[in-house]
């Protein structure tokens, strides 16, 4: 498979990248945990069937120490006994926040409320921000057709 554009390598798709990277280093720096980070970033890719997010957040996770049994379970976290409260809130957070158009009112107030009793208040807005950078990551690569098992970790930085 080959992508449908050289995106990355277009001077105007490097500027869009180079803005959408900025917030997502905003985001990183955060003190919103970077193993959340990451189950957010490997659980929105999963959704929005971008492989090449997938491929890279699940390395990097790994690289970082996730356990492969973690890594397996994102898919499937509700029956998983594996994350932490926190961790289910931010999945949670996650799939509402990237699955929009299948729920007419977007983010439920439960999902809010739960995520709030878990995170601060810069961490909820680093959580939000994180959902819709990695969103448009996603969105970038499913529609060039990004292929995805080649990257390595650390490959951007």
């Amino acid at each position: 498979m080959d992508a449908r554009l050289n995106y990355f390598g277009n001077a105007l798709g490097a500027k869009v990248l180079k803005h959408i990277n900025s917030a997502n280093k905003v985001v990183s720096d955060s003190t919103l945990p970077h193993t959340t980070q990451e189950l957010v970033k490997i659980r929105a890719s999963q959704i929005n069937g971008c492989g090449f997010c997938t491929d890279m957040h699940t390395k990097d996770a790994a690289h970082a120490g996730e356990s492969v049994q973690r890594l397996n379970l994102v898919a499937a976290w509700r029956e998983a006994t594996v994350f932490t409260d926190a961790e289910r809130a931010a999945l949670e957070l996650t799939e509402q926040g990237t699955r929009l158009a299948d729920a007419a009112g977007g983010v439920t107030d439960g999902v809010w409320a739960n995520a709030a009793e878990h995170f601060d208040e810069d961490q909820l807005a680093a959580l939000v921000s994180l959902i819709a950078v990695i969103n448009a990551y996603n969105r970038i690569n499913v529609i060039n057709q990004q292929p995805a098992g080649s990257y390595q970790p650390g490959q951007f930085g």
